[in-house]
């Protein structure tokens, strides 16, 4: 039942895709408009991220950053489905710049295993391709909560002749030692450095400077391992018939085994290129430090009336 659910979620998400982009494209921008008109959870993750990160900004500078980054939101989610769905030698046709490719290269061919951090930045699906395109690669992945969604995902990742060249590694104990064995192989592995770990499972460095809670799983697999760290994304630069145009980046990190401070102050500097191409829609600051005044800065607000309703004090009268 879930493979044939997966399955038919990719016929339609394949049946969607295929009409003309500018058509998408104005579809992405209503319901970014709507998203703002609505103040839905979205907006207000958006803006209160926005008041964290740039508390610089006057409200009118806010509105229209939050806006372009809603915006920027509903296209690379119809980008992403386009890309799952098409040959990926046509999605790759789009990107029109590279930089750094020969870090990348350089970094393979050394054979001491190559850990490229793409932090949700630009579209981080299209550079998977580009890897998978270049070289068998390990994916490092939080499980979406439903099974059909996991499926899902599985299917598009290995279609269009990827099979065989993409893993994907569940974010979980057994599976996060197939990258220590992998990259000791000299293996490449892709790992997104800006997903907020559990409680208890990373230490809390600044970003944007606000102490953030972050993996130390990439910091360890550099220690351990050896392996070059580079940063990579596909940032956009432009639009055509077909879809936005992206340049590739690369850029090297040589204190990412340091600790978590330096894998932060690496995302920042991408993030801050141009900020509507950052995913501000996750709750990053979710899990406050020790002794933190500023506590979870997404509560209430930001978070559903269910959940809400089940912090509420249990009526023992």
């Amino acid at each position: 039942m879930t493979d044939f659910a997966a399955g038919l979620l990719h016929f339609l998400a394949t049946a969607f895709a295929r009409l003309p982009w500018p058509w998408l494209r104005g579809m992405a921008d209503g319901l970014a408009r709507l998203w703002v008109a609505r103040d839905t959870r979205s907006a207000k993750v958006v803006r209160r991220n926005l008041d964290l990160a740039y508390p610089g900004l006057l409200p009118a500078q806010r509105d229209d950053l939050e806006a372009a980054v809603l915006r920027t939101t509903s296209r690379q989610a119809i980008e992403t489905l386009r890309f799952w769905t098409r040959p990926h030698a046509r999605n790759l046709k789009l990107i029109r710049e590279t930089q750094g490719v020969d870090l990348f290269d350089a970094a393979v061919a050394s054979g001491r295993g190559v850990i490229v951090a793409a932090p949700h930045y630009g579209n981080w699906e299209l550079l998977n391709q580009w890897l998978a395109s270049r070289t068998p690669l390990a994916i490092l992945y939080a499980p979406p909560d439903s099974d059909i969604g996991e499926a899902f995902l599985r299917r598009v990742r290995a279609a269009h002749g990827d099979e065989g060249r993409v893993t994907q590694v569940r974010a979980e104990g057994p599976a996060i030692r197939q990258l220590f064995k992998l990259l000791q192989a000299g293996g490449v592995a892709g790992i997104l450095p800006d997903q907020q770990p559990k409680a208890g499972d990373g230490e809390f460095a600044p970003f944007f400077g606000i102490p953030a809670l972050t993996m130390t799983l990439l910091t360890r697999l550099a220690q351990r391992t050896g392996a070059t760290v580079l940063l990579g994304y596909c940032e956009r630069v432009g639009d055509t018939p077909d879809g936005p145009a992206f340049a590739l980046r690369f850029e090297a990190v040589p204190d990412a085994a340091e600790g978590v401070a330096a894998l932060n102050a690496a995302v920042e500097r991408v993030a801050r290129r141009d900020p509507a191409q950052y995913q501000w829609t996750y709750k990053r600051w979710s899990i406050p430090a020790p002794g933190s005044a500023l506590g979870n800065p997404y509560w209430p607000d930001c978070y559903p009336a269910s959940a809400q309703r089940a912090a509420l004090p249990t009526d023992q009268g």
